[in-house]
C-alpha cells in the first residue's frame, strides 16, 4: 500500500496483500473446523488449510487458487469468489475486504493519489451541535476526528491532549501513554482499530494521508505493527466502548456509527447511555460540567474542526488532573 509509486507498483503491493491475507484466513481454520477428514499420525507443515484443502472446499482446481492467492485476480467470477469465500469463513468485512483487493489488483490506470479534505459540511456541524446530550463525533476512514459537538469534545478531551490537528484515534490509541487508561478494554479497541484502519486500506491504497499514518504506527509501535500483520478487518458500525473518564470516571457507552450521505469517507459515532444508569448519570454530570460558566461550550470545548477544544486550565488532560464538578 504505502510506499509504493506508480499504478504498477500499488498493485504489485496489493497482490502481495491478497496472498498475505488468504494464507491467515488459511491458518486459522483446522481441517475439522471446514469438515474435512483428519487421519491420526498425519503430519502437517501448514497451520490450518493446505491450499489443496481449500481448492477442494471452494470446488476450483489447487493451480487456480494458487495463483489466486499469488495475487493474480484477473477476471476471478463471482462464483469462484464465493467458494473460496465460503471455504474460509469469510464474514461480510473480510469478503468485503477481498472485493476490494481484487478490484485495485483489477486497476489499469494510475490513479492520482489523494488526501480526503480534513472538514465536515456545516450542515452537519449544526446537526451534531443540536444533539446536546449525546457525545457526537464526525471521523473519516483514518479515524481523524473532524469535528464534534460540545459533549463529544468533553468525551474525547484527553485525545486532544495531542497537539497534532486533526486529533486521531489511532495515534492515540498506540502511541499515547494514557490510552490503556482511557480505553478500559484497550486490547480490544486496540485490535478493533486496525482491523478498520486495514479494511480502509483495502477499500483506498491511494490515500496519502492513511499510508503516512500507517507508516508512523508501524515504525514507533510494536503493538500495532504485530496487529498489522494479522490482516484481520472488521466493520465496527456498533457496540459499547468502556472509557475511564479523568473528570467523571467509569462510562459504559453503547456507540453507533453512520456514514455521512455524499461524504463516503466520513461517518457520525453517537454514544449513548442507558437512562438510569451509573454511565447515565456520569454523562449528565460531564455535560453539565461542560456546559458550567468555568467551562464554556464555545471557548472551552467546542472550537472547530481544525482545532478543537481549548485547553482549559481547570482540566489538564496530559496530567489527567482536573476539577472536578463539584468543585467549580
Amino acid at each position: 500500500m504505502a510506499g509504493t509509486s506508480g499504478a504498477g507498483g500499488i498493485r504489485g503491493d496489493v497482490r502481495g496483500q491478497i496472498g498475505a491475507f488468504l494464507s491467515t484466513r488459511r491458518a486459522r481454520i483446522s481441517p475439522a473446523q471446514a469438515g474435512l477428514p483428519v487421519y491420526r499420525g498425519e503430519h502437517r507443515r501448514v497451520p490450518g488449510l493446505r491450499r489443496e484443502e481449500v481448492a477442494v472446499l471452494a470446488g476450483i482446481s489447487t493451480e487456480y487458487y494458487t495463483r489466486f492467492e499469488r495475487g493474480n485476480a484477473t477476471g476471478v467470477s463471482d462464483s469462484v469468489i464465493d467458494g473460496i469465500a465460503h471455504a474460509l469463513q469469510l464474514d461480510d468485512a473480510e469478503r468485503a475486504h477481498l472485493l476490494d483487493l481484487i478490484r485495485i489488483a483489477g486497476r489499469t490506470r494510475r490513479p492520482r493519489r489523494r488526501t480526503a479534505p480534513p472538514h465536515v459540511r456545516p450542515a452537519v456541524q449544526r446537526i451534531i451541535d443540536s444533539m446536546t446530550g449525546t457525545p457526537a463525533l464526525v471521523l473519516n476512514g483514518r479515524l481523524d476526528i473532524l469535528a464534534g459537538n460540545a459533549l463529544g469534545y468533553a468525551l474525547y478531551a484527553p485525545v486532544y491532549a495531542d497537539p497534532i490537528r486533526p486529533p486521531n484515534n489511532a495515534r492515540f490509541i498506540f502511541l499515547d501513554p494514557h490510552a490503556t487508561e482511557f480505553f478500559r478494554d484497550w486490547e480490544k479497541v486496540a485490535s478493533d482499530t486496525v482491523a478498520m484502519l486495514r479494511a480502509e486500506a483495502g477499500r483506498d491504497p491511494y490515500d496519502r494521508g492513511l499510508s503516512d499514518l500507517i507508516g508512523e504506527l508501524s515504525t514507533r509501535s510494536d503493538q500495532f505493527r504485530v496487529r498489522w500483520a494479522a490482516h484481520n478487518v472488521r466493520i465496527h458500525t456498533t457496540g459499547v466502548k468502556l472509557i475511564r473518564h479523568p473528570v467523571v470516571g467509569d462510562l459504559d457507552l453503547p456507540f453507533e456509527s453512520f456514514p455521512i450521505p455524499g461524504e463516503p469517507s466520513q461517518s457520525l459515532l453517537t454514544y449513548t447511555t442507558e437512562p438510569g444508569s451509573p454511565s447515565h448519570d456520569a454523562l449528565s454530570l460531564l455535560a453539565s460540567w461542560t456546559a458550567s460558566p468555568a467551562h464554556d461550550s464555545n471557548a472551552s470545548m467546542h472550537g472547530n474542526a481544525q482545532q478543537g477544544p481549548q485547553q482549559d486550565p481547570g482540566y489538564d488532560t496530559r496530567n489527567r488532573s482536573a476539577s472536578r464538578p463539584d468543585e467549580t
